[in-house]
């Protein structure tokens, strides 16, 4: 596995469990006491803090890990080179343009949920889903396009 391929199975995950995470404490308060909004941003800092901070922890840990397993596999101490060619630039490209596609469509479901006398609270909510959804699509398909080759 390369190492753009191992940043972004990282970031899938982390985003995969973050949103889940989210899914369900949404969930529990909508269904619950209602949505408060002292707890909903709270959820909401949660969620981006923890976006920000867990990606970059596992991918450093990543890295860190594989290049220790390379060093045993290899037995040299010769740091492992990562090199980012047109193929990789452009498979970050076009997931960045699907991941703006879907929170674009996030963001038009979020004003048309405002437009329909919803809560403030549920447009900023999946606003906040959709930044989650659209990085999870932006990463499976860059995973799709390295296994694919292309």
């Amino acid at each position: 596995m390369s190492y753009q391929q191992r940043n972004v199975m990282v970031a899938l995950v982390t985003h995969l469990l973050i949103a889940g995470y989210f899914v369900v404490n949404w969930l529990a308060m909508y269904t619950g006491e209602g949505l408060v909004a002292k707890r909903v941003f709270t959820l909401w800092l949660t969620v981006i803090v923890a976006t920000i901070v867990v990606t970059i922890l596992g991918t450093i840990l990543t890295n860190i890990v594989s290049a220790i397993a390379n060093a045993i596999k290899n037995g040299s101490e010769k740091v492992e080179t990562f090199i980012e060619d047109e193929r990789d630039k452009l498979i970050d490209l076009k997931g960045t343009r699907i991941s703006y596609v879907t929170f674009c469509i996030g963001v038009g479901l979020a004003m048309l949920s405002f437009v329909l006398n919803q809560p403030a609270l549920i447009m900023f909510s999946i606003i906040i889903l959709f930044s989650l959804l659209s990085e999870i699509a932006g990463d499976i398909f860059k995973l799709a396009r390295y296994q694919r080759g292309s």
